[in-house]
């Protein structure tokens, strides 16, 4: 059954999540960021080099859906350029929040393990956490253009 399936991902990227750790350069930008609504914490590094993540990973204690969602995240957003990234993000967001994607030629991989959450409101921010604090390092990078 395809639910058993999609807890089954969810569960092994919160058990052996991908891409931990530090991540340490002049070039890395780091964002620290709590869930408002329970507590879960994630630092999230990122390395852009001209409109491209490089490289990103993260460090964080949460809920499974929260340390899920960041270890699909980082596989999702590695290597790809900011416009890629911008477009996943939506894409994600929408299926969190309405349980269905707005364009489904855009590959969320793993990520659509977290369709069911939709249904389950209180736990939005949780799924959610990782791509709020991309969104404030790529806010940033907009804002003092940082690039090579």
């Amino acid at each position: 059954m395809l639910q058993d399936l999609y807890r089954k991902v969810v569960m092994d990227h919160a058990k052996y999540r991908r891409n931990t750790g530090v991540l340490e350069g002049e070039d890395v930008r780091k964002i620290h960021y709590k869930n408002p609504t329970c507590g879960d914490v994630i630092t999230l590094y990122v390395v852009i080099d001209d409109e491209q993540l490089q490289d990103v990973s993260f460090e964080g204690e949460g809920c499974s859906i929260s340390m899920a969602s960041s270890s699909i995240m980082t596989e999702l957003i590695k290597n790809k350029d900011i416009t890629t990234v911008s477009c996943l993000r939506n894409e994600f967001e929408q299926l969190i929040r309405d349980g269905k994607q707005a364009h489904e030629e855009i590959d969320l991989g793993d990520a659509l393990s977290l369709e069911g959450v939709h249904k389950l409101r209180a736990r939005h921010n949780c799924a959610l956490m990782a791509w709020q604090a991309l969104d404030k390092v790529l806010a940033d990078v907009e804002s003092y253009n940082w690039k090579k």
